[in-house]
């Protein structure tokens, strides 16, 4: 049954919700057509508003559920529907990950174009809260005021908020109460900041404007118990910026490493600005499997430690190494993978843009007394190249873990012209793992799929792939 609502909504009643789809939505159908829902859960029954039509789909919001799917499950957190953090954290833990295996399967066959999908199932997490190891929040002087506070009219004086952007809007940043991501006292800290920079009158970022004093913070922590916190200002103002880091310094004895960075770009990438080391160490490590890992601000490490070691005890597995391997290691971040594997082979190449993170990654196999790894830093597009390969040997095995956005064509190019009898494709985007896989189908059969999931309550899923050379 179908309703106008207003002249650009449409109101739908009774619509099935049948599926995910992409970014945590869900999918429904009304006429052969196919409608992306914000806010429901596959199984549900509910009247939709359609707030945009598209060629090819319409985009639709939830107005009333009508029947409860039984996949459905109540949300923990306060901000859950506004903060675009746990998408799916209505949905229970089963049912995600029944949903994150399909969807790997879909895009694996129908993007890479693999007819026989030879799968384990998905390897969930035992902790399916506090198991990040990384967060990240923004300072902002334009808060996102609630429906609540919009229909009062009342006037707010305080418009700052610390917490995560609104999704959509790069300048609404929601005030975070409480966060169930990381285990405490993340929370602890990210308050007390926040209370103490209102207390003193502190400048919260204007990214329109390009003012302000407080612009991100950011907390590390490992199984450890080592914790980092870095504070990134905008405005250069060294007595405002060491009364906020003495604060933290004062409050929080656990905090092990203690760092700010003043950062006056547009955008809030740090990667080359200088970080300045305020209390304890310039970094915190990490430990699995008996190997340390040193993690700076800056060096990439798998956000959830406990699943990591699964993650990686999953790849070295499957790569099926043997003593005489040369692999090379692509995207190797501090070298996590490059070392867990470095005991069953001959000898480990790892490569990665991050200079700081193979510096890192140098020193760790130092402390691991590991003497078979070697490291470089560059563009993986251009370091990895034939005279590359030539100089360091040829690889046996590739292992490439690259960011959401994949491999560079060039990449694959240069793995159909080595032609290595393995290829191990870690990625944490299915979607572009599998759209590099349909390049390399030529030369290779896919073996094996594994997904590992790392982010319980959204729809991110990290996924292994092997490749054999065809004979």
């Amino acid at each position: 049954m179908e309703k106008q609502k207003r002249r650009k909504e449409i109101l739908l009643e009774n619509i099935e919700i049948i599926d995910t789809a992409n970014k945590g939505k869900s999918i429904a159908k009304n006429d052969g057509r196919v409608i992306i829902v914000d806010g429901a859960v596959p199984g549900d029954n509910c009247n939709i508003i359609v707030y945009k039509k598209r060629k090819k789909l319409w985009l639709a919001k939830v107005a009333k559920i009508n029947t409860f799917s039984k996949n459905r499950t109540t949300p923990k957190c306060e901000h859950f529907g506004t903060c675009g953090g746990c998408k799916w954290q209505n949905m229970n833990y089963e049912s995600q990950l029944e949903f994150k295996q399909k969807e790997v399967l879909n895009n694996i066959s129908r993007i890479g174009k693999i007819k026989e999908l030879n799968y384990k199932d998905i390897i969930g997490c035992d902790d399916i809260y506090n198991y990040r190891n990384k967060m990240e929040f923004t300072f902002s002087n334009k808060r996102w005021l609630t429906t609540e506070e919009i229909k009062s009219k009342a006037s707010i004086e305080n418009k700052d908020a610390l917490g995560f952007h609104v999704p959509g809007l790069f300048d609404k940043v929601i005030n975070i109460n409480k966060c169930h991501l990381q285990k405490e006292p993340s929370n602890a800290i990210r308050i007390s900041v926040k209370k103490f920079s209102d207390k003193h009158n502190l400048t919260y970022f204007d990214i329109r404007n390009q003012t302000g004093l407080l612009r991100n913070l950011m907390i590390r922590n490992s199984s450890n118990n080592e914790l980092m916190v870095m504070v990134q200002f905008y405005e250069d103002d060294i007595k405002k910026i060491n009364s906020v880091m003495q604060h933290i310094k004062d409050n929080f004895s656990e905090v092990t490493s203690l760092l700010y960075v003043i950062n006056k770009k547009a955008n809030s990438t740090f990667y080359d600005q200088e970080v300045i080391c305020f209390s304890g160490k310039d970094h915190i490590t990490e430990k699995i499997d008996g190997l340390f890992f040193k993690i700076g601000p800056k060096s990439f490490f798998q956000t959830n430690s406990k699943q990591a070691r699964i993650l990686y005890q999953k790849t070295k597995e499957l790569a099926g190494l043997s003593r005489n391997d040369i692999v090379y290691d692509l995207y190797t971040g501090t070298g996590t993978i490059a070392q867990y594997i470095a005991k069953s082979a001959k000898k480990v190449i790892g490569i990665d843009s991050v200079e700081e993170g193979i510096f890192a990654a140098k020193e760790n196999a130092k402390t691991n007394n590991i003497d078979n790894c070697y490291f470089y830093s560059g563009d993986m597009k251009d370091i990895f190249s034939e005279d590359f390969v030539n100089k360091n040997g040829f690889p046996d095995i590739i292992i490439s873990d690259p960011p959401r956005d994949g491999m560079h064509k060039n990449v694959v190019n240069q793995l159909l012209n080595i032609k290595a009898k393995r290829i191990v494709y870690v990625s944490c985007n299915s979607a572009t793992q599998a759209r590099d896989i349909e390049l390399l189908n030529t030369l290779y059969n896919v073996s094996h799929i594994q997904a590992v999931d790392m982010f319980p309550q959204t729809h991110h899923v990290e996924n292994i792939v092997v490749l054999e050379l065809k004979k």
